[in-house]
This record gives C-alpha cells, structure tokens and sequence, in this order.
C-alpha cells in the first residue's frame, strides 16, 4: 500500500498519471483541494469597460493553469 499522505502534491499528481486506476489516490488527491481557498469570484459585469478589467484580472490566473496541462 502507497503512503499518499507522504507524498507532495506534485509527487501525488505524477503517482496519479502513472496509476490511473488507483481510485484511492485520486480520493486522496482531491480530498487536499479546498476548492474556496483559490476560488476568484467576480459579481456580473455591468458595463463593457467592467467586463475588459475582469479579463486582464483573470488571464495571468488562466496562463498559470494552462501552464500546469
């Protein structure tokens, strides 16, 4: 049996990838994820100049996702 818990996320992640049939590390791996603790919430939109600053304010966010894939 694997030590999940002794494992980074980063080392979790990879065990994941290589072991894909491993259900009970992926529980473990989404059982660290507080999913609030990085959530960026933003209110509608009320003018167009409003919705342009909510882009720019997400697209380094976006850009550091894409470069986790």
């Amino acid at each position: 049996m694997t030590d999940y818990d002794a494992m980074t996320n980063q080392e979790l992640r990879a065990y994941i990838l290589r072991h894909r049939d491993d259900v009970d590390a992926i529980e473990a791996f989404f059982a660290r994820r507080s999913p609030d603790s990085e959530a960026v919430i933003f209110p509608p939109a009320k003018t167009e100049e409003e919705w342009h600053q909510q882009v720019e304010t997400l697209r380094p966010i976006l850009e550091r996702g894409r470069e986790q894939l």
